[in-house]
């Protein structure tokens, strides 16, 4: 009986021991899990005080900046605002605000803000951006609706606070950025504001204010790689990074990660992901082959600038795919770009196919699709009416009889491109006819009313070989006619640069070879080369820098390429051939957009 007593005293024993072992190592684990908490914790606080001193630098660098703030409105009831914005790069940014008597006083409480929420979330800050509020208005709430009236979406540029003491406030991004205002009811969507104030920690708001405090900032952003950039306050470019200049290498630069870009969305079959709309991260449903189509294009033209021999995979393998699954042969001779999910046939979708795949072969030599491109040219003949060179726009797949007469105007452009860019490559003189009578066609109906780069395109081809002046003329009307509404236009626009572009290649051509055009001694050759500058800088507003991407669902995924604002920041796989195709122009002809820019200062 003792020997069973002892046994068990000792199991007792070795299990308190045991349990002593565990409940030890147990505390150990928390305390190690606290540690690195409070490790994590102190380095992202450590990785924003760095930060943000580094903006407080740049900031004060600015003389009286202080001062400025106060002259120019920024103060409500004699108090400062400071914002911080801070992103890991893989979320949405965390917005933090103060106030304080003098500026020094509100960055100082709005930094203890942020440090407080990233120990709390134990974040890892990887951009931080500081916004000083320097001016600000008042107005009743329901002037709201005049405030949104007659702007394009997303182009209200203005951050609204609901109270004097900004207590509840959001930047201009924050309100783009998640969908704030409803620009067709021109009134601001409550449900989804408090649903992205609920996101953020702060409290939600019940009713709208009867006043409301309108607001612009001074802003500064400090990258991944502590470089800091002030950012503009003038309402077109606001929020973004000031450049210097957009050189050549400025748009090499965006064009190079652009290109990259889609070079990312290309899939194993060779479709490409057709694009987001960045607010909650959507995968844009749908497909076209013709932007597929000319999407190639832009990556081919991103070759050719870049000589980046990792595109080269991706440019065969979109070809492949719509050698493969979009062109067919409805009889011997003539071929078709077929639209699919349509069940149709675009005409503008043979011009576009015809013209890349021809830039593909020049580009590396190659006449592999030879045979292609003159069955696909010979589609477009099919559908021009060879009496006045007018185009029939749209077949039906199943039995490729008549559906749509016209369709899109651009269709037109690029199948008249398309037949000029194949005599060149063919010498075939049916194809240079056909792009002859189109272009009559375009005479005679005015074209320019439609601001067509892809008519500047055609003529600019069409010319090289049929050197009259009236093809000349038109070619500088389609950008004369509308340099004004060009250089006002308040969107990025991105076909605007090529139309001014694809016009000064027949421009240079005209100055270079002493072509007498007679409409030159009218044409305002200094606002052209002017509207050329104003376009490219101000396209930098549809490139998704950092400091705007911040403020999006996943900023990792849309970053560093191109987008269209007043869609919904839509980012589409032509809208980024588009904006590419401006910049590989307005890149290839800087040097001698220089001379003339020189020139015309010299001798106004």
């Amino acid at each position: 009986m003792k020997k069973t007593n002892d046994q068990d005293a000792a199991r007792e024993a070795a299990l308190r021991i045991s349990m002593l072992k565990y409940a030890a190592i147990a505390i150990a684990l928390i305390i190690g899990a606290l540690v690195v908490t409070k490790l994590l914790a102190s380095d992202g606080v450590s990785r924003f005080e760095h930060k943000s001193a580094l903006l407080e630098q740049r900031a004060w660098a600015e003389l009286e900046l202080e001062a400025e703030i106060s002259q120019s409105g920024g103060v409500i009831d004699s108090r400062y605002t400071v914002f911080f914005s801070i992103c890991d790069t893989k979320n949405r940014a965390w917005v933090e605000s103060a106030q304080g008597e003098t500026l020094q006083a509100a960055w100082k409480s709005a930094a203890a803000e942020t440090k407080r929420l990233i120990a709390a979330q134990r974040y890892e800050p990887v951009w931080v951006k500081a916004d000083i509020v320097r001016e600000h208005e008042a107005i009743r709430s329901a002037d709201i609706k005049k405030k949104t009236r007659n702007i394009y979406d997303n182009y209200f540029r203005q951050g609204i606070s609901f109270d004097r003491s900004f207590n509840t406030a959001l930047l201009e991004a924050e309100i783009n950025g998640n969908k704030i205002i409803d620009y067709e009811e021109e009134s601001l969507d409550l449900e989804l504001m408090n649903q992205y104030l609920t996101s953020q920690g702060r409290k939600d708001v019940r009713t709208i204010p009867e006043e409301l405090i309108l607001f612009s900032c001074r802003g500064y952003f400090c990258d991944e790689n502590d470089v800091v950039y002030e950012l503009y306050t003038e309402e077109q470019d606001y929020g973004r990074r000031q450049l210097e200049r957009v050189d050549k290498e400025v748009v090499k630069g965006l064009m190079s990660t652009a290109g990259q870009f889609l070079a990312e969305l290309v899939l194993e079959d060779g479709k490409f992901i057709y694009g987001y709309y960045p607010t909650y991260d959507k995968e844009i449903d749908n497909y076209n082959i013709l932007r597929h189509t000319g999407t190639i294009w832009s990556l081919v033209s991103q070759y050719k600038t870049t000589g980046d021999e990792t595109l080269l995979p991706k440019i065969e393998g979109t070809i492949d795919f719509l050698v493969r699954d979009s062109i067919e042969h409805p009889q011997p001779g003539i071929a078709y770009v077929i639209e699919r999910k349509a069940d149709e046939v675009k005409l503008g979708g043979n011009g576009i196919a015809v013209v890349m795949l021809i830039d593909y072969m020049e580009q590396f030599g190659s006449d592999e699709y030879r045979n292609l491109v003159v069955d696909l040219g010979n589609g477009i003949l099919a559908l021009q009416n060879p009496d006045n060179g007018a185009y029939y726009h749209v077949l039906n797949y199943a039995d490729y009889s008549l559906k749509d007469e016209d369709r899109t105007v651009y269709y037109d452009g690029e199948a008249t491109f398309a037949l000029a860019k194949l005599y060149g490559f063919t010498k075939d003189e049916r194809y240079l006819q056909g792009a002859v009578k189109a272009a009559d066609y375009f005479i005679a109906n005015d074209y320019t009313q439609y601001r067509d780069h892809w008519v500047a395109y055609s003529l600019n081809e069409i010319t090289k070989y049929v050197p009259e002046e009236r093809y000349y003329t038109f070619a500088l009307q389609n950008a004369d006619h509308n340099l004004d509404l060009i250089y006002n236009k308040k969107r990025s626009a991105p076909t605007y640069l090529e139309l001014l572009m694809a016009t000064f290649a027949t421009y240079d051509r005209i100055k270079q070879n002493d072509i007498d055009v007679k409409y030159l001694d009218q044409f305002d050759e200094k606002r052209f080369i002017d509207t050329i500058y104003q376009r490219a800088s101000y396209q930098v507003n549809g490139y998704m820098f950092p400091e705007y991407a911040m403020y999006f669902k996943n900023p990792a995924r849309i970053l560093n390429t191109f987008y269209v604002r007043d869609d919904g920041f839509r980012i589409r796989i032509d809208d980024v051939q588009h904006f590419i195709g401006g910049y590989y122009a307005y890149y290839n002809n800087y040097d001698k957009l220089e001379t003339y820019r020189q020139a015309l200062a010299q001798n106004p």
